[in-house]
């Protein structure tokens, strides 16, 4: 009877209704959102790693590289060497084009004479100003066991995605092709990709491979058949390594296939012995704060979406890629790293289809431990529901107005009083039906997202030299934009009439809907980035306008306006580069190559973030 009671009471009072109740279950779907992250590193909700797809085999083989074949390094890193010393020692443009071509005709000819099938690409981008070319040396090992339907990658670029100079890890690559040809076990193509780069080299080659580059892009004239797996080499160092560190992360969010990651982890260190390290979680002695950390780091490469190496161009073709990096100083040397990869190229090779029985979507909390999509998604969805039932309630709110004393008779005729704000209406008995002007709202709402091309285009056509003016630019437009058109619409300037109060709340409902829409379909493909966003969006559930005396209105619309200006998209980007000391032109230089170049798409959930804090900022 009391639960009864309380229904009953609530549906008679439209203010507890229409305000009270939704405030509090979206502010309950934050914080229970962010609880259920901060629960997921405890072992009842996360899991160990295990191999899905049989076939792998990882570390059944016993690898056989080693013995001759450290002589065979040794005599290519010395070829190599006097290439590249020769080119310091003679400096100048011309002579660095000279040693390019010296060093790929030396490429080739190692290739060739391994008895390889070698080609060359050259490519050209061009990106904020600036002009990125190459050309990419790769060769092809063509099964004796197989149709040349199917293939794997080997890629090793001269540099490494830390800028530094990768000449171990390209010896260890020439040196693995004249092994790897002696072998008549390969039932699929083995591809041996040089690239200058790892930013730009890789894209032009693998967007060629799919007849998808740009006329800038040189097609390839030698090709094999699809691509199951790549792998991506990088050893800078001069000296014995202590460990191997994975890197898996992809342009937008995308990840390989978790049983890729777990064979690398199985064979370095289940067979070779070799610790295995992710996420730069150097001494993880698998703590809960450990595993949240090394949980966020990947989060947030996740969220930013950017190329963390030469492998994350391979994720939009549906190609499971990752790096190898070496690090640390201890007794590992370059034969230890070429059998790993040997064992893992032998794993790949057992593969009879693409890989597709593991997981797709996961968060990595070690090197054996992860927690997967059907447990981490309600954290972000619940932090999207919130927008969504934060509109609903304002759409209904627009809906329903409390019958009002009427005015007196006119003509006959009895006068119901305008429609006043919900708040005011408590003690009202009876709820009449209004109805909603959605004119305005909708081509307010409607013309701040198509306003968002404005700077989009701009930082993807102007010269990097003006990154940084422009974003002080934006964010001076982003504050007093919402002012003048708020001054507009209160006050009709322009208008036949201002704006209702109905109105103000569909334009937030309009623009909290299409958020939470957003948000929640985004979860699906990027949670990380969807996360964030709704973390930096929630207080935009609960801007309203204020009823009280002019100066506490003045002091509250105020404080308001300056919390939603330092939690914008162009304030977060000044905050965290400050926080972490680089400039925006490096920043914005790099996303704008993303854009050009990866077809990085994270700019785009960010400027749809920016214009909603502008709808409800009005």
């Amino acid at each position: 009877m009391a639960l009864k009671s309380a229904i009953r009471n609530l549906r008679n009072n439209p203010y507890l209704l229409f305000v009270r109740l939704p405030n509090l279950l979206s502010l309950l779907c934050i914080v229970v959102g962010v609880v259920w992250l901060l629960l997921l590193p405890l072992n009842e909700y996360s899991r160990r790693t295990y191999i899905s797809e049989n076939a792998l085999l990882p570390g059944q083989v016993h690898a056989y590289f080693t013995g001759s074949e450290q002589n065979i390094f040794r005599g290519y890193k010395k070829e190599l060497e006097g290439l590249l010393n020769d080119g310091q020692a003679r400096g100048g443009q011309k002579d660095e084009a000279e040693v390019t071509a010296a060093v790929s005709d030396k490429l080739q000819s190692i290739l060739q004479a391994a008895g390889l099938k070698v080609a060359t690409q050259k490519y050209e981008y061009t990106s904020a100003g600036i002009t990125h070319q190459g050309e990419n040396t790769y060769a092809i090992i063509h099964a004796p066991r197989g149709d040349a339907t199917e293939a794997i990658v080997l890629v090793a670029p001269w540099m490494t995605a830390d800028d530094k100079l990768n000449l171990n890890g390209v010896t260890l690559a020439l040196t693995l092709a004249r092994y790897f040809k002696r072998w008549s076990l390969w039932s699929k193509d083995i591809i041996f990709l040089i690239t200058p780069d790892s930013k730009s080299g890789t894209q032009a080659w693998i967007d060629a491979y799919h007849d998808m580059h740009p006329a800038s892009v040189q097609s390839l004239p030698l090709k094999s058949g699809a691509l199951q797996g790549a792998l991506v080499i990088e050893y800078p160092l001069e000296h014995r390594f202590q460990t191997l560190h994975i890197v898996y992360d992809g342009v937008n969010g995308q990840l390989p296939n978790l049983d890729l990651f777990n064979t690398a982890v199985a064979i370095a260190g289940g067979q070779m012995g070799i610790g295995a390290n992710l996420q730069e979680m150097w001494g993880h002695d698998d703590s809960y704060k450990h595993r949240l950390q090394t949980m966020f780091r990947g989060m947030t490469k996740q969220g930013l979406g950017y190329a963390t190496g030469a492998h994350s161009s391979f994720m939009p073709y549906h190609i499971d890629a990752i790096t190898l990096q070496t690090k640390g100083e201890g007794w590992e040397d370059e034969m230890a790293l070429g059998r790993t990869i040997e064992s893992l190229c032998r794993s790949l090779n057992n593969l009879l289809e693409h890989l597709h029985q593991s997981f797709f979507f996961y968060l990595l909390m070690q090197s054996n431990r992860f927690v997967s999509i059907g447990t981490y998604l309600p954290s972000a969805m619940l932090i999207a529901g919130n927008f969504t039932l934060m509109a609903i309630a304002l759409w209904m709110r627009t809906g329903y107005y409390p019958e009002t004393k009427p005015a007196e008779p006119k003509d006959g005729k009895t006068d119901v009083a305008e429609p006043k704000d919900m708040k005011v209406s408590v003690e009202a008995k009876t709820i009449n039906i209004a109805e909603r002007q959605l004119a305005l709202p909708l081509s307010l709402v409607a013309g701040l997202h198509l306003l968002g091309l404005v700077p989009l285009w701009v930082f993807n056509n102007i010269f990097h030299q003006y990154f940084t003016t422009t974003t002080y630019i934006f964010v001076v437009v982003g504050i007093i934009l919402p002012l003048i058109l708020a001054a507009i619409l209160s006050h009709g300037l322009g208008l036949s009439k201002p704006i209702v109060p109905q109105q103000y709340h569909l334009i937030k409902s309009f623009s909290l809907l299409l958020l939470g829409l957003s948000l929640s379909t985004l979860a699906t493909l990027n949670f990380s980035l969807s996360f964030m966003i709704g973390l930096l969006c929630a207080p935009l559930s609960f801007v309203t306008r204020v009823q009280s005396s002019a100066p506490v209105r003045l002091a509250t619309s105020s404080l308001g306006l300056v919390l939603l200006n330092l939690l914008s998209p162009p304030t977060v980007l000044l905050g965290v580069c400050g926080y972490m000391g680089v400039s925006v032109e490096e920043v914005l230089t790099q996303a704008a190559f993303g854009w050009d170049v990866w077809g990085l798409e994270s700019g785009v959930v960010a400027l749809d973030m920016a214009h909603n804090y502008k709808g409800c900022k009005e």
